[in-house]
C-alpha cells in the first residue's frame, strides 16, 4: 500500500515512536557494515533526519523500521565509497554493499557464533578497554535506546555525568578499533557481567519506564528477554546467565496482568494471577534450576533474584506469598551485591514478614544516602509504611515528595490516588 501525506504532527510522533523502537536494530545492522558504533549511531541520526524532510511530505511508510535501515544502511555506503574505495571495502568485509542487492545476514558462522546483530552490539559495546560503568551506560544508550535522562535515573547520578561516560565510549572504541563481533573464550567471560547487567537494566527500562505516558515498553522487554535466551544457549555452563534469564522469565509472566484496560498500574496485591502466563513461568523455573545446577558455590545475584521472583510465582494468591523467605533471600542478596535499592526492597519484603515498625527501621536508615536522594520509591514506601502506622499527616508529606520526583505519568497517577485515599480518612 503507498503511504499517505501526513501531517506534520502526526508525522513527528510516528517518527519519534519509530525510531525508539527500531534504532538499537539500525545501529546494529549499521554498525556490522562500517564497524563503528559511533558512526553507525550518527548514520541512524542521518536517517531520523530523512525521516523528519520526508514522512510530513510523502507520508509514513507500510514498513517504517525497513525504511529507516534502509536508509541509513544506504548511507553508510555511500560513507564507505568516498572514504575507501569500493573493492578494498568488500575484500575487507566480505559483502556485496551495492545499492542494487541487499545486505546479506546469512553468512556461515562458527558453531560457537551467533549471527545476532543485538548481540554483537551489545558486546562489542561491553570491551574491556571501557570502564564498567561507560559499558553499560553506552549499551543501554544503543541497544536499550534509552536517553541519557532514562539512563542516569536508573543508575541515580547526574545526567551530564552519563552524558560524558558515552561520548568518551564511542570515542575509544574507535580509537582501540575494536571488532564488531562476540568474542570467544576468556574474552567473552571478561565482557560477561557488563553484558549481563546492560540486559537486565534494559529489561528493567522495558519493565517500568522511568519516564514517558506509559508504564510499560514491552518492545524492551522482548528484547532483553530474548537476548537473555540466546545468551544461555551460547554458554551453558555460566550459572549467572541462566539466572538472569529465570529472572526475566518471570518478570515477564506478569505483564499482562500489570495493567488495566486503560493502561493504569496495577499492584501486585491487585493483580489477576490467572493472567501471569504460565508457559512462561515454567520457562522461569527450569533456567533457575539450570542456574543451581550449573553453580559450584553459593548463588550469584541474578539467582537471587530469580528465586526472589520464584516465590511471588508460586503463589496462586497475594495471600499466600512466602514473604518471609523473600525477606531472607534480599539479606542474601544484599551481602552478596550491596545496593541502597537491594535494601529498600528488603523492607518492603519485611515490612509484610514482621510489620511496618520492623521495616520503617530499615527505610529511615537509607534516607541518607546520596544516591536514593531523587529516588521516587523511597518517599513512595516511606509514605506507605506510615500509613500502615496510622501516622497519617507523614505518609501525605512522604507520598506528596514521591509524586514530585516520579517521571512517569502511570506511576504518578497511582501516587495520586494514594495520597487522595489518605485525604478521605
Amino acid at each position: 500500500m503507498e503511504p499517505q501525506p501526513t501531517t506534520a504532527p502526526t508525522a513527528a510522533h510516528a517518527i519519534e515512536t519509530v525510531f525508539r523502537l527500531e534504532s538499537p536494530r539500525v545501529i546494529a545492522g549499521v554498525a556490522r557494515i562500517v564497524r563503528d558504533v559511533g558512526l553507525a549511531e550518527e548514520l541512524a541520526q542521518d536517517a531520523l533526519v530523512a525521516a523528519l524532510e520526508q514522512w510530513p511530505r510523502d507520508g509514513v511508510p507500510g514498513n517504517p523500521g525497513a525504511w529507516l535501515m534502509a536508509t541509513a544502511r544506504h548511507r553508510a555506503v555511500d560513507l564507505i565509497r568516498r572514504r575507501e574505495t569500493y573493492a578494498r571495502k568488500l575484500q575487507e568485509i566480505g559483502r556485496d554493499l551495492s545499492q542494487s542487492a541487499p545486505v546479506s545476514y546469512d553468512e556461515p558462522t562458527d558453531p560457537d557464533d551467533i549471527d545476532d546483530d543485538l548481540l554483537r552490539l551489545v558486546f562489542t559495546a561491553c570491551h574491556p578497554v571501557l570502564s564498567r560503568e561507560a559499558r553499560i551506560a553506552l549499551t543501554l544508550r544503543l541497544v536499550g535506546g534509552l536517553s541519557t535522562a532514562e539512563i542516569a535515573r536508573a543508575h541515580l547520578v547526574p545526567e551530564p555525568t552519563i552524558a560524558q561516560r558515552i561520548v568518551r565510549a564511542k570515542r575509544t572504541l574507535a580509537k582501540q578499533n575494536v571488532a564488531f563481533e562476540v568474542p570467544y573464550g576468556p574474552d567473552r567471560e571478561a565482557r560477561l557481567g557488563s553484558v549481563l547487567d546492560v540486559i537486565y537494566l534494559i529489561f528493567n527500562e522495558g519493565y517500568a519506564a522511568t519516564a514517558g505516558d506509559d508504564l510499560l515498553r514491552p518492545g524492551l522487554c522482548e528484547d532483553a528477554l530474548r537476548l537473555a535466551r540466546v545468551l544461555s544457549a551460547l554458554m551453558p555452563k555460566e550459572p549467572e546467565v541462566h539466572g538472569l534469564t529465570a529472572l526475566l522469565e518471570f518478570q515477564a509472566s506478569r505483564t499482562a496482568a500489570r495493567t488495566d484496560p486503560d493502561g493504569e498500574p496495577v499492584l501486585l496485591k491487585d493483580q489477576n494471577r490467572r493472567r501471569w502466563n504460565r508457559m512462561l513461568i515454567a520457562r522461569g523455573i527450569r533456567a533457575l534450576d539450570r542456574a543451581g545446577a550449573t553453580a559450584s558455590g553459593a548463588p550469584g545475584p541474578y539467582a537471587l533474584q530469580a528465586a526472589i521472583a520464584a516465590c511471588h510465582a508460586h503463589a496462586y494468591h497475594y495471600e499466600e506469598t512466602d514473604w518471609r523467605a523473600i525477606a531472607t533471600l534480599y539479606g542474601l542478596l544484599a551481602a552478596r551485591a550491596p545496593s541502597p535499592v537491594v535494601e529498600l526492597n528488603r523492607a518492603v519484603a519485611v515490612s509484610m514478614a514482621d510489620g511496618p515498625a520492623e521495616a520503617l527501621k530499615l527505610v529511615d536508615a537509607l534516607t541518607a544516602e546520596p544516591a536514593l536522594r531523587d529516588y521516587h520509591l523511597l518517599p513512595s514506601v516511606r509514605g506507605d509504611l506510615l500509613a500502615r502506622l496510622g501516622r497519617t499527616a507523614e505518609a501525605r508529606a512522604e507520598l506528596e515528595r514521591a509524586v514530585a520526583l516520579t517521571r512517569n505519568a502511570r506511576e504518578r497517577q497511582l501516587l495520586l490516588s494514594k495520597l487522595h485515599s489518605l485525604a478521605d480518612e
